[in-house]
């Protein structure tokens, strides 16, 4: 009876076509594995870094009620996000933006500006950051601020930080804020101190 045992003392020869055929057996695992490592990385980048699905440049949009126009909306550079799981997006205006109001007569009513900007989507609701400067075109009154919110559907404005107003009557601070009409026809400040102007002298 033979032995099937194999005697490991003996060498093992492999023909060159084995050889060339073995080569491109680990060549090609190697790139499949390779490929199949950098498609997981890929995503696995794009679910944790939140990276933009549209870019624009040169932005603008408006918005009319009644065919009237009510508001135009610029920024540089606007970038749309999705957030996890597709059910909401919004933009992100990182190179600053200016949000234009009109009034019934369609003419410019005040202008909001600001370094840096958000706007959600689902909720209607846009925000400035840095630097954050409103006029009121019609009177010349002007608020300062680090931040401001604009509720499109109830047409407000406000906000829950530190807020300077500038107008004829002098110099007014929000401790806590403002919150006002979206044309500053009417607002209130949250905490408020001030300087009056009288003639040319100041009364605190």
């Amino acid at each position: 009876m033979k032995s099937l045992r194999q005697d490991s003392t003996k060498p093992c020869h492999i023909s060159a076509g084995q050889y060339s055929l073995l080569m491109i057996f680990l060549a090609v695992s190697g790139l499949f594995f390779s490929c199949k490592n950098d498609i997981e990385s890929i995503k696995a980048l794009s679910e944790d870094a939140n990276l933009p699905v549209l870019t624009a440049m040169n932005f603008e949009s408006q918005y009319t009620d009644s065919g009237k126009l009510k508001v135009i909306f610029r920024a540089p550079v606007a970038e749309r996000y999705i957030k996890k799981g597709g059910k909401s997006s919004y933009y992100e205006f990182k190179e600053g933006m200016e949000i234009i109001f009109y009034g019934s007569d369609e003419r410019i009513e005040s202008v909001v500006t600001s370094r840096n900007g958000m706007y959600m989507e689902d909720e209607n609701l846009g925000i400035a950051r840095d630097s954050v400067v409103a006029k009121n075109v019609r009177t010349g009154e002007q608020l300062n601020t680090e931040e401001l919110y604009w509720n499109r559907e109830d047409q407000t404005i406000y906000s829950n930080v530190f807020t300077k107003i500038t107008n004829e009557d002098g110099v007014f601070f929000g401790e806590k804020g403002f919150i006002s009409d979206q044309n500053f026809d009417n607002y209130k400040l949250i905490g408020s101190s001030g300087t009056v102007r009288v003639k040319d002298e100041e009364i605190e």
